[in-house]
């Protein structure tokens, strides 16, 4: 079977049961061989589909009789994949998008519906072509107006109307409903920025540099597979977001220090740190999740990094650590609220009530890992949310109760007088203003006086 979208409603019919999207498109690529094309409309199909989930279910509640939530849930895909295409694939004819939706319902135990899926589809079609108009009608209320068009939760919607206003709030929106981007980290201890980007190029791999950043390329358009990618087995370079390279550099590990990396798996910032160390010194790697932390031991070896120390276990009970390291990273479990573009399925996972529960989290761990630290030494605390209870409240409650910690300004850094830098001290990176994952990053050092 190598028909990708129905090999889309398979992976869908399973992230409705509640599989992760990225799982289980691996899992039905693992079954097949596509060709790149199809490859690349099953991943597209599979992300836009549920990424879009919110808008594909007010189409179908506004233009069916029965609501999305009164659809066998099995029809209730097919007509998400037929929406999908007619609303946001430009390059997919509408005929196509509606015959092969037909088909699929035919083909998956509702055939005789296959008249009304039909007909729900031309009437979106109809009016888009016919009358003109937008078959979408949208409220006035500017928090469901926006869920509702770009296909994110009210509350999530909420908390960045608070911070930005309505206009950056849409731009947002539009941003998070991309396709990512891909950045890789250049391995200096092995390359230069340079001879890779000669190899990219002389493999067909379009490429630029990142400012403020001096190991970061972003791949251009489409690079297939990254494991073929030249350099990749050599380890020359790793995959890494441009935001998460920014944390590495404001940690500024030197050679030669003890540096514990707390929640450190599957190793993106931890392999970073031994690179600025150019390898020479101590960096313990603590996760409590074992298949995780595996990841990060392939990747460092595939890195030739030798610095590296595995710790298994909740760095919330570590008391081994105390007062040992000159450098403490907590790169804190978070919403991941500035990664959703990433993770099409995370504005659907989260909720008021998780992000209450990862805030306790964090604060219990900020307060254990400080003790890590030596006198006068730094933790930076980082998170990939955008959410001000998991990132300024964490920090300003910690300080707060911690009198011999202050917020330290990286004097001397490329980005330290850069747009991501706030009057209070932190770090926030905003995609839409940035183009690059939305983080929030502070360091703070510990004063001699303290106990």
């Amino acid at each position: 079977m190598t028909n990708a979208r129905q090999l889309a409603f398979i992976a869908l019919r399973d992230v409705h049961k509640g599989a992760y999207a990225d799982v289980a498109l691996d899992r039905v690529l693992q079954k097949v061989n596509l060709a790149d094309c199809d490859r690349r409309l099953l991943t597209e199909l599979i992300y836009g589909s549920v990424r879009r989930q919110r808008t594909l279910d007010t189409l179908i509640d506004q233009l069916a009789k029965k609501k999305s939530d009164q659809q066998p849930q099995d029809l209730r895909t097919i007509l998400h994949l037929g929406f999908y295409q007619l609303r946001y694939q430009e390059r997919i004819p509408a005929s196509a998008a509606v015959n092969t939706t037909v088909q699929l319902a035919k083909e998956n135990g509702f055939s005789g519906l296959t008249g009304f899926v039909n007909g729900l589809l031309r009437q979106y079609i109809r009016l888009v072509e016919k009358i003109k108009t937008d078959p979408l009608q949208l409220p006035e209320n500017p928090v469901e107006r926006l869920g509702i068009l770009h296909s994110f939760p009210d509350w999530i919607i909420q908390v960045w109307l608070e911070q930005l206003g309505l206009a950056e709030t849409e731009q947002l929106c539009e941003w998070m409903n991309q396709s990512p981007t891909i950045d890789l980290r250049i391995n200096p201890l092995c390359t230069s920025i340079e001879e890779v980007e000669a190899a990219l190029q002389s493999a067909g791999i379009l490429v630029r540099r990142i400012s403020h950043l001096p190991q970061a390329l972003r791949l251009i358009g489409s690079a297939g597979s990254i494991q073929k990618l030249p350099g990749f087995k050599e380890g020359w370079w790793t995959v890494q977001d441009s935001s998460a390279q920014l944390v590495g550099h404001l940690l500024d590990p030197q050679p030669g220090e003890v540096v514990i990396d707390a929640c450190a798996a599957p190793g993106g910032k931890t392999t970073h740190i031994a690179e600025l160390m150019a390898d020479k010194g101590k960096i313990w790697a603590c996760d409590r999740t074992p298949s995780r932390l595996r990841k990060l031991q392939e990747n460092s070896q595939r890195l030739n990094l030798q610095s590296i120390q595995l710790c298994t276990g909740d760095s919330r009970h570590f008391s081994q650590f105390k007062n040992t390291a000159d450098r403490v990273l907590l790169d804190a479990p978070c919403s991941g609220l500035g990664t959703m573009h990433r993770h099409a399925d995370a504005r659907w996972r989260q909720t008021p009530e998780s992000v209450r529960e990862l805030s306790v989290l964090q604060k219990e761990l900020i307060t254990h890992t400080s003790t890590f630290v030596k006198h006068g030494g730094v933790l930076v605390y980082a998170t990939c949310t955008l959410h001000p209870a998991e990132n300024e409240q964490v920090i300003s409650a910690f300080l707060a109760e911690s009198p011999d910690w202050q917020i330290e300004s990286p004097k001397g850094l490329a980005f330290a007088d850069s747009a991501y830098s706030t009057p209070q001290g932190w770090f926030k990176v905003w995609p839409h203003r940035q183009d690059m994952d939305g983080f929030f990053m502070v360091r703070l050092r510990k004063t001699n006086n303290s106990a």
